[in-house]
This record gives C-alpha cells, structure tokens and sequence, in this order.
C-alpha cells in the first residue's frame, strides 16, 4: 500500500498519468502506470502474449507478468521441432521471487526458441515484447487465437486482478 502510494505521489509530482492519451503513441497503453500493454498482440489470462504475423505466432510473458515476477535470473525453454497445447505449459521462468511454468495460449509446432534468453534472462525484464520473446509457433488451429484478449480486455482484466489482491 505505501508503494502505490509513493508511486502515485511520484507520478503526479512528474505529472505522470496512470490513463492513456491521445498524445501518447497509439502503439501502446499503459495499466497500473508501469505496465505496459500493446496493441496488435493477443492476451491469455495466464499472461502470455501472442503476436500472429502470416504463418507464425511469437509468444512470451506480458509485462504486467515479468513486474509482478521481479528480476528473470533463469529460462527454461523447449527445444524447437516439439508442439504445444493450448494452455500447456511450455517452459518456466525462475525470478528472484518465485519460479513460474510458462503456458501457451495456442497449440501448434515449436519453429524457434530465443536462445538469447539462456544467456540474458534478464531480457524477459526490459523488453517482454521484443528482445524477450520466448518460442515462436506455427499454430495449428488459428481459431484459438480468437478467444484471447486484445489489449482493452487484458487492461481491464490485470486491472481487476491487482485490485482483488
């Protein structure tokens, strides 16, 4: 509680808002203030995300997932060739908090591991939606990919789970 007060206090001293503006790139949106959501992905309630590009999915951790983990000392990832279920998992993440099983939220065939992420960990921290992306999938039923959220439903969704926390 003293946290988000100080960081409440701290946003309104840099004359930080917690909303979205029109000023604001239309690339993103942020919740909580700190966690950043994107447009164009899907969300699973596990949070994971999925960028569908043509024949390929990418998927990794939202940020709202690596800030609630804290710092990403270890990855464990499958090795490419293997399959995943909808909402199996597929890896973990271990963090100097907790270790967490990482799910997919589509099924389908493992075509890329980012490697990266064996050396720098780290990674999944500063940058969920680029540089720490986790497998990349051909999904084998598209359709899955339709009861994921979009960037309105996951905001309204981690909003409603911080404040039931």
């Amino acid at each position: 509680m003293a946290l988000r007060m100080w960081a409440s206090s701290t946003a309104n001293a840099l004359r930080i808002s917690c909303t979205a503006k029109a000023s604001l790139s239309p690339a993103f949106s942020l919740s909580r203030c700190f966690s950043t959501v994107l447009d164009g992905l899907k969300y699973a309630s596990s949070h994971e995300w999925v960028k569908h590009e043509g024949s390929v999915a990418t998927i990794g951790i939202t940020d709202h997932a690596q800030d609630h983990l804290g710092e990403v000392v270890f990855v464990e990832l499958p090795e490419p060739g293997g399959s995943v279920s909808k909402g199996g998992s597929f890896g973990a993440v271990e963090s100097v908090k907790a270790t967490s099983d990482v799910n997919s939220p589509i099924s389908g065939e493992i075509v890329e591991v980012n490697s990266k992420l064996s050396e720098t960990p780290g990674l999944i921290n500063s940058s969920p939606y680029e540089d720490g992306w986790m497998i990349k999938v051909k999904p084998s039923s598209p359709s899955e990919l339709e009861s994921l959220m979009g960037p309105k439903e996951y905001t309204k969704f981690c909003e409603e789970e911080d404040a039931a926390h």
